[in-house]
């Protein structure tokens, strides 16, 4: 009987193929879509917070035709949402199905706002962010922005690179 529900619980939660730069991949089941929170995203996802965490991660994806500045300049508008104090990141080249892309993983202390260009934030310690960037050849600017605490963070990167790797 456990497996029944499951199975069914899982499929209820599958989710629909993503359509990015005109490629499709499909996101890990335990994934949640979500409306949008603002016009700026494309489309948003909840996913499940690791056991001792107590929110869940969050993974928005954004396009941008002409886009958003060039790669340095979107990279370190993500590095400057982290405390400088204990910050680590690494930057590699990744593919995104057949697309090179930049992949900036990024910990430490997250300064939340409430909006983006609000002056005043809250230090979320523990935080970590994987950002990947690409250009596709329609021109526009693609970002994906999967941001947690640490522990849930590493509990879906497996997911989300498979995910980026699956877009054909």
């Amino acid at each position: 009987m456990a497996a029944a529900v499951s199975t069914a619980y899982s499929e209820e939660n599958k989710n629909k193929p993503l359509e990015l730069a005109g490629m499709k991949s499909t996101p890990p089941a335990d994934w949640k879509e979500e409306n949008p929170s603002n016009a700026m995203r494309q489309a948003q996802f909840k996913l499940p917070k690791a056991e001792k965490d107590k929110d869940d991660a969050e993974l928005a994806l954004f396009a941008f035709p002409g886009g958003s500045g060039s790669l340095e300049a979107n990279l370190k508008r993500q590095l400057d949402k982290f405390a400088e104090e204990g910050r680590k990141d690494k930057t590699d080249k990744i593919k995104v199905g057949t697309i090179e892309a930049t992949y900036q993983d990024v910990s430490g202390s997250f300064m939340k706002k409430a909006f983006p260009m609000a002056k005043e934030s809250t230090k979320m310690e523990n935080y970590r962010q994987l950002y990947v960037v690409f250009e596709a050849k329609d021109g526009k600017q693609y970002y994906l922005t999967l941001l947690g605490s640490k522990d849930t963070v590493e509990k879906h990167k497996k997911g989300f690179e498979e995910f980026l790797k699956n877009f054909k």
